[in-house]
Parts: C-alpha cells; structure tokens; sequence
C-alpha cells in the first residue's frame, strides 16, 4: 500500500467552469474535483479561490494537488505526481515553470545538469499546478486568510514557504502546460504564457536527482538578458538582481567581445531578441561549467526544448503567438551555441579571460549593509574594483583611492537637496581628502530601494493590484535614477577626475506623477489609477504619493554637470519591471504589509 494519498482539486471561476470540468473529466476518475471561487461576483482574486482549493484536502489524503482550469496535462501528470512525492514527501512542487521566469531558467539548468527537479530560487512559487504535503497546504490556508488583499497567490505562497523553510522544487520538464486562454487575475498583458520546458510524453523515472544550491540563475525577461546572483556571507539568504553583461564582465567576459557566425543563422528575429537569447544562454553555459557541474551537453528532450524557449520566452511581452512560432527554430540555434560557448569560456583560467578596462580602485563603502548598499557594492566590483565596508567618513583607513558614503540617500533632508550619494578620493598613502564629489541622485529607485518614497509607493501598490494614488494638484515632479544607472555614475567618478562642484545625475526633464503612475501600470500591473484631492493645512497627513521624505530633487536643472562621459542609460519601463522584481521578491521582507 502506498505510503502516501492525493487528493486533487481544480480551481475555477463560473466564467470557465466549462473548462474546468473538462480538465477534471480528463484525469483518473476522483483525481480532480472541480472547487468555485467562493465569491464569484466579488473583486476578482485568485488567491481567494485557490485557498477554498487547498481547504478541499481529502479525508485520508497526505497531500493536496491544485491545478488552475486553463492547464493542459502531460500523459504521465498522476505517475510523476505520486513518484515525485514517494521522493520529497515534505516539500511543496511546482510541476509548471513559465519560460521567462527565474524558475524556469533554474529547469534549464536542471535540464543541464541531467536533474529531474529544481530547487527553486527567488521568485514567486508557481502555483498553477502544485503539490502541497496536507500540513503545509492548511498552514498556507491560515496564512492567506490573513492577507487576501496583501498580495497574488504566487508571492504569498513564496513567503510562506520561505518563513516556514518549506523546501521547494520545481519539476523538469513540466508536467503540464498553460493554456493561455484569456486571464481572470489580470495577467493578460504579459503576453503569451508558456512552459519553460512542457513534454506531453514524458516518462515517471529518477525523481529522486536534484539540482539544488544554485547561485547564479540567468534568465531572458522583458527582452534584456538578466540574472539573479545569490549573496555570499552570513544572514539571510538574500539575492541580487544584475544584467547578464554586467555578471560576465565582473567574470572578466568582455562582452563587447564575443564573437560568434551563429549569430546570423536567422534573419526572422530582431537583433534584440538574438542579442538576449545569445547573452542568456552563454551565461548559463559559463556558469553551468564554472561551478562544477560538467560539460556534457547531450541532447536530451528536456534540454533541447528549454533551450528553445529561452528566446520566446524573453521577447513574449511584445510578440504575439504567430511572430514566436516564426523566430523559435532560429532563435534555437542561437542557444544551443551560446551554451557551447559559455562552457568553452568557463573552462578558461581567469587570468586567461580578458582583462577589464578600467582601472582597479580599493573602495570603502560606507552604509554598504543595506539592500542598497549590497547592491551598489556588487555592481562596482563587477566593474572590476575592490570594495571594502567602511564603518563612517571619519578617518579615513590608509591604502583606499576612495570613500563611497550612501547614507546620505536614505536621510531626511531638510535642505531640500534630497537624496545623494558622497564619493571622496583620496590620498592613497595617508587616507587624506583630494576631492570630494557629491551625485545628486533626484528619485532613486530599482533593486535595493525601499518602497517607502513615491516611485515605490506606486509601484508597491500595483505589485499588490491596489490602485495607484496621485493628489490633485500633485506633487513635485518626478526625476527617476535608476540603481543601475547610479552604479555607472560612482564608477565614472571613480575613473576621471571629476568637474568641480555638485553633480545632477537624473535627466533635466521631470516627469509628473499622473504621468508616472501611468508608466507603473505599464511596466507592473494595469490597475487604476485614483485622484484624490491633495490635503491641505498644517495638520494634513502626508500626501498619499508622498513617501516619508523631504523634496526628492532641487529644482530643475537645464544643463546638469554629470561625470565625464556618462549619462543615464536604463529604460523607464525595464527600470520598473526590475524595481517591481526586486519589491515582490526580495524588498518585501525589509516592507511593512
């Protein structure tokens, strides 16, 4: 007798109640019963449904199973289900990845690595179709009770596993694939939402090999090459979000450098969609050979068709079903070789990568332990430099070419300058004062900010589909730096001597906060927008777009004095999807609810 019952459940609305029952109707008879939203003419909310869904368990059942009703699945799904729990019994399994997502980059490493499941990394736990041990599923009902206007279903269930330290894995390949007919949660715009790596044939066997412990995930998202790196030391476990180039670079990859004739094997994609597959899949082939874990590279199934997602996947945000199907073949092949060109650059020695061309400084960042801070640091060492904590501004250590204080972007400023970061140089041999250049940042916002000041509050909003507040009449208006975009600033003024005088780092031209919020609902989530009349009087409360600090600019700027060289480079639209990433993913714990 099995050790081990599960009991099954699809989630639907009345809308596609139809749908659900054929998905029921096509599983094993009393392996799925259809469960309704509760509240079907309320506020639209997936997570309301799916925790009738996990209060449905079974009597006698060990586990819960609950599959959304737009799921297609694989002729094994039930086989691989009870053999997968046979082998991990007390862990929460995701059995769909969808191909642009940092838990569908980890399947293509596991589909590298020859594994039959992920252990998934920093993202939303995928919930469209999951196993849940009995205890674990109630436990996530009492959860979400208390937060049923918090956040989507996905995210929560990524925070409850993670407080509770619930492994979970996420299947390779797939055990089912989305539909995509339509979205009652609103997720619609994102274009269309497929499998990492879906094969409706695919055999039970080996479900005990795991890939776990990943620490640099590539992936290919909103057509920029990205990756999500995992933060050595001590604490919690915590990641940081970088541009593949910028990873590689920190490698002693010069990208600007990398040659290969595959890139021409199709003329149906735009360069950006060759440009990112190509990138995504070279870091995963370098990081795959870097960390141990082979070169084979055999063409199994799972990884010839997680390979071939990589570009679709990346650009499905702006490419509907018909133009994917048109690019997929030749974006394959892109692929397939930038793995085999990742691996051969990780078998070189690093002294035999290609060396960077800035020069080296040794660096003491001050307020370096801080979201912020472990973001600014890695980025200035990706550059190539050597950086250091620095307990304060005092004296300054001797053997540093420069003092990097960021505290100064978290302070209240009653001077009306608002945010900026202090970079002094020094005297290398005796740690005195050359040069001391501050960078006005104006309304810094990315991975690493709180959601506290009015980009975030916006954007926080939107994350948790809540409508996104402007006053009338509005604030000040708006000059977004993004993270990124402070990083290059500090390795410019690092690199040439710096003008004289306070340097403006945002573009001059502002943006007003009606037509910034328009911009969140572009790049976060399409929620309304609400105008509220703005308080007024001594004792008003703050303003709900406000934040918590003083004027977040100076005035405008026409001719603003940047660092030689260098002017803002990061896309509005990328630059929130990554700010929203980073709030959902990893801000969250430093956030109220």
């Amino acid at each position: 007798m099995a050790r081990y019952r599960i009991s099954g459940a699809v989630m639907t609305h009345p809308k596609r109640l139809p749908a659900a029952r054929r998905l029921a109707e096509s599983a094993p008879p009393g392996a799925l019963r259809v469960v309704m939203d509760p509240d079907p003419a309320g506020r639209p909310s997936v997570l309301r449904t799916a925790l009738a869904a996990w209060s449905s368990v079974e009597e006698g059942a060990t586990h819960q199973l609950v599959v959304q009703d737009d799921m297609i699945l694989s002729d094994s799904f039930f086989e691989r289900a009870r053999a997968a729990v046979e082998e991990m019994p007390d862990a929460a399994l995701a059995l769909f990845a969808l191909w642009d997502s940092r838990n569908g980059a980890a399947v293509r490493l596991g589909a590298m690595a020859g594994a039959r499941w992920v252990g998934a990394v920093n993202e939303y736990f995928p919930c469209v179709a999951i196993i849940l041990p009995r205890r674990v599923a109630a436990g996530f009902v009492a959860y979400g009770r208390q937060r049923l206007d918090a956040w989507p279903d996905d995210i929560l269930m990524y925070q409850y596993l993670r407080a509770n330290r619930i492994p979970g894995y996420v299947s390779v390949p797939s055990f089912a694939e989305h539909e995509d007919h339509g979205s009652i949660s609103g997720n619609a715009f994102r274009g269309p939402r497929r499998s990492v790596c879906f094969l409706p044939g695919d055999r039970p066997g080996n479900e005990g090999a795991r890939l776990e412990g990943l620490r640099v995930v590539p992936f290919f998202k909103h057509g920029v090459a990205q990756c999500t790196v995992r933060v050595d030391g001590p604490g919690p476990e915590r990641w940081l979000h970088l541009e593949c180039e910028d990873y590689l670079e920190g490698s002693g990859i010069r990208v600007d450098s990398l040659k290969s004739a595959n890139l021409g094997l199709t003329e149906a994609a735009d360069p950006e969609a060759v440009r990112g597959t190509w990138l995504t899949a070279f870091t995963m082939g370098f990081v795959h050979r870097r960390e141990g874990r082979g070169t084979d590279l055999s063409q199994t199934p799972a990884l010839a068709e997680s390979l071939a997602t990589i570009g679709p996947g990346g650009v499905s945000h702006t490419q509907g079903e018909e133009r994917i199907a048109e690019i997929r073949e030749g974006l394959a092949k892109i692929a397939r070789a930038g793995v085999e060109a990742g691996l051969e650059a990780g078998g070189r020695p690093a002294a035999a990568r290609t060396p960077r061309r800035s020069t080296a400084r040794d660096i003491g960042l001050i307020g370096g332990a801080t979201p912020l801070g472990e973001q600014v640091g890695r980025g200035l060492a990706d550059r190539g430099h050597r950086v250091a904590a620095a307990p304060s501004a005092g004296q300054a250590p001797v053997g540093l070419d420069a003092l990097i204080d960021l505290r100064p972007l978290t302070a209240e400023h009653g001077d009306g300058l608002g945010p900026r970061a202090v970079v002094r140089l020094l005297d290398r041999a005796g740690g005195t004062v050359r040069t001391t250049s501050v960078l006005h940042t104006g309304d810094l916002y990315g991975p690493g900010c709180s959601a506290g000041p009015p980009i975030g509050r916006m954007v926080w909003s939107a994350l948790r589909s809540h409508p996104v507040i402007v006053t009338d009449p509005p604030g000040g208006a708006l000059r977004p730096l993004h993270t990124a975009d402070l990083i290059g600033a500090l390795a410019a003024v690092l690199g040439t001597p710096p003008p004289s005088g306070p340097l403006f780092l945002p573009d001059p031209e502002p943006i007003g906060r009606a037509e910034m919020a328009e911009r969140v609902r572009s790049a976060v989530r399409p929620v309304p927008v609400e105008t509220v009349p703005a308080p007024s009087g001594p004792s008003a409360p703050p303003r709900p777009d406000a934040g918590p600090s003083a004027p977040s600019a100076p005035e405008p700027v026409m001719d603003p004095v940047r660092p030689s060289g260098w002017k803002p480079a990061v896309d509005l639209h990328h630059g929130l999807h990554t700010y929203a990433q980073w709030l959902a993913y990893e801000g969250i714990r430093y956030e109220s609810e």
